[in-house]
């Protein structure tokens, strides 16, 4: 067990290759989908850290070059991220394919944006019915935060609904461990795929980062609905 600064200080020794924050603005799921994140790394051979926030818990393994860090980041009320989670080369926001936690995850997403004054984050959408839906409701976030917030929010991909998951979570693994050829083994895969090609974006994230005490946007009078 070790604290918040600790973990910083052992993060900033080194120069991993990626740092990636992960956001489940109201997503309970969010652990599953970086431990099956994390295995998918893993078979790309990546050396792979994880840091749950939530618990207080963070594993102070020495650090590698060139591996990847996972953070499950806790937000405050205001939506601002620790100093370890916004130090990290991307924020990667996590919602459920579902009106209620698409909802959620944009007024979120705005606390977020007005917090650190972050340029872009990235979108991960869980338990999509089918490609299509994924990629529609990734579209009408990524044209609602271009129009009402100028912040780019970018696609890192979805994960299909798939029975082996419940099963994988019954049997305590990773469902890209246990049912390697199901449909959302698969997707995690893809999106590690992805991940790893992600441009480097630290500087907008730091700038973004250092400002926590930015002014918050007014409120939109009107802002469309997202489904």
């Amino acid at each position: 067990m070790i604290d918040q600064a600790d973990g910083l200080r052992r993060l900033m020794a080194v120069s991993p290759g990626k740092m990636v924050a992960v956001v489940g603005c109201e997503h309970s799921g969010v652990a599953i989908v970086i431990h099956n994140l994390a295995a998918a790394l893993l078979q790309e051979g990546k050396e792979v850290l994880m840091f749950d926030e939530h618990n207080n818990f963070q594993r102070p393994e020495v650090q590698v070059a060139g591996q990847v860090v996972l953070i499950h980041a806790a937000l405050d009320g205001d939506g601002a991220m620790s100093p370890l989670a916004a130090r990290c080369d991307y924020i990667l926001v996590v919602l459920r394919a579902q009106a209620a936690s698409i909802k959620a995850t944009y007024a979120c997403i705005k606390k977020l944006h007005s917090a650190h004054a972050l340029e872009r984050m990235r979108v991960l959408v869980d338990g999509a019915a089918d490609a299509a839906e994924a990629q529609r409701i990734l579209a009408n976030l990524a044209d609602t935060g271009r129009r009402y917030l100028s912040l780019a929010l970018e696609p890192a991909g979805w994960v299909r609904a798939d029975p082996h998951l419940a099963r994988s979570q019954r049997l305590n693994v990773t469902v890209v461990d246990a049912f390697d050829n199901s449909p959302a083994a698969m997707d995690y895969r893809q999106v590690a795929k992805g991940l790893l090609h992600w441009p480097l974006s630290r500087s907008s994230n730091q700038s973004g980062a250092q400002n926590t005490a930015a002014a918050a946007r007014p409120q939109l009078a009107f802002e469309p609905a997202l489904h």
